[in-house]
């Protein structure tokens, strides 16, 4: 028998042990969601929970299940792992085709190769294309008739923003760009750099989102910590758990705020005008901690992470303790339940999915890994009033999953507004994006323009 062979018998057997050490939640993840959600002990044990859906993908005509009064239908398919998207002005979807880039500090040791067999039976190892594809709707049926590779040769690009006439890409270590002409199907020549971002051997998260300001003066760009709680050094983390905030005329950039485990979707809230990220929190708590979260961005604001969690409960976890710290963290605004891996959040502005969905924000919940029974896994509309959100969330795509047989058929990532007020919504694992409409309603009568 070859060492490969004893080392996937053990992680096979190691998979059981942690199930069995960790058990079922003995709570709803209903208690970590909403505005002041209930924080329960921290349950640590020697292993954390593993529990991964097998990635199966969609059958022909298979579909995720709309919430009542909407319909789902494929906006495009046969992409390979798309995670993010961006609509231009013009209708046309870019979608980034992408995964990690090589990391030859990661996964190392047993416990780390286990992690990554587990992740590759969960879909989410697969050689990245490194591509930017346009999407077009050239006839307006709800359907991308055409795909066409916009930019290719890029490092795991994820986050893009379109400012003064140039098309941003946020790489996985830094911010490139291109001269974007409406209606392109390619990008102009090869993409310039305007600043770095941090990412490394190690880039434990290495997925970077991008955002601009109105005015398009500035870009917002996510950058993830380099580990669950800095277990491999604070100086690791130099930069990092942060949105930065970049001068497009300079490149210059400073840390616009701190303390946040892994941002990734952004989107300025239409009423308030401020800044709202999505954002992953931490693990090997037990299953109901610790909760993702949404939450306004205050410039100069600090988190919580790693020394505290959800404002000012300290993580005893982590060394040195940082009393200074936490008594500076911002509690968050909305929990979303804990390790639903909330990745995707767009505000509804725009959207035509009638009034249920008018005001509040879609999120996508790409789904758990330590968790028993699953959490995520759908998309979801948080409700807002006068700027701020209230209430319980409303599932809006399920059935990416089937417990019962533990099958992803699909995860879904990016969400967007599309022109005509649909819902896209990026699906890596089932190599798709989806469009979700009002039923009843009509397709749309104006296609995406190439002028």
């Amino acid at each position: 028998m070859t060492l490969r062979s004893i080392l996937i018998l053990w992680a096979g057997g190691l998979a059981v042990a942690l199930s069995a050490c960790a058990g079922q939640a003995d709570s709803p993840v209903s208690v970590g969601i909403g505005i002041n959600p209930q924080l329960e002990a921290p349950k640590t044990s020697l292993f954390p929970a593993v529990k991964l859906a097998e990635a199966k993908r969609w059958a022909p005509g298979q579909t995720p299940t709309p919430a009542a009064g909407l319909k789902v239908t494929a906006f495009a398919t046969g992409l390979d792992h798309p995670r993010w998207l961006h609509v231009l002005p013009n209708g046309d979807v870019l979608v980034a085709e992408t995964n990690a880039p090589e990391r030859p500090e990661s996964g190392q040791g047993i416990i780390g190769y286990f992690q990554t067999e587990a992740m590759k039976k969960a879909g989410a190892v697969t050689p990245t294309a490194n591509r930017i594809s346009l999407l077009r709707d050239a006839d307006g049926d709800g359907v991308a008739e055409t795909k066409t590779a916009f930019l290719t040769g890029l490092n795991s690009p994820f986050g893009m923003a379109l400012a003064g006439g140039r098309l941003y890409i946020a790489n996985t270590d830094a911010v490139v760009s291109v001269s974007y002409t409406e209606g392109a199907t390619q990008g102009a020549g090869a993409p310039t750099q305007l600043t770095d971002l941090p990412a490394g051997p190690l880039n434990h998260h290495w997925t970077k989102a991008l955002i601009a300001s109105k005015d398009g003066k500035k870009l917002y760009a996510t950058v993830g910590s380099n580990s669950n709680i800095a277990e491999n050094g604070i100086e690791k983390e130099e930069g990092r758990a942060a949105i930065w905030e970049i001068d497009v005329a300079s490149g210059e950039k400073r840390l616009f705020a701190t303390g946040l485990r892994n941002p990734n979707g952004m989107d300025w809230e239409p009423t308030s005008g401020a800044l709202w990220t999505a954002v992953n929190e931490r693990d090997e708590l037990g299953h109901n901690l610790v909760p993702d979260y949404m939450t306004s961005v205050k410039d100069g604001g600090f988190y919580g992470w790693p020394w505290s969690y959800f404002g000012q409960t300290v993580d005893t976890r982590v060394k040195p303790e940082r009393p200074d710290m936490v008594a500076k963290a911002i509690a968050p605004d909305y929990a979303l339940g804990a390790h639903t891996a909330s990745l995707g959040l767009t505000f509804a502005d725009g959207a035509k999915l009638g009034d249920q969905f008018a005001s509040g924000a879609f999120i996508g919940q790409h789904g758990s890994w330590n968790r028993d029974p699953y959490s995520g896994y759908k998309v979801i509309f948080v409700p807002f009033s006068s700027g701020k959100p209230m209430g319980q969330p409303i599932d809006v795509l399920t059935g990416f999953i089937d417990e019962q047989k533990q099958i992803a058929f699909g995860r879904p990532v990016g969400v967007e507004i599309g022109k005509d007020g649909s819902l896209l919504v990026a699906d890596d694992v089932g190599n798709a994006v989806w469009r979700v409409a009002a039923a009843g309603a009509k397709p749309p009568v104006e296609a995406a323009t190439t002028k």
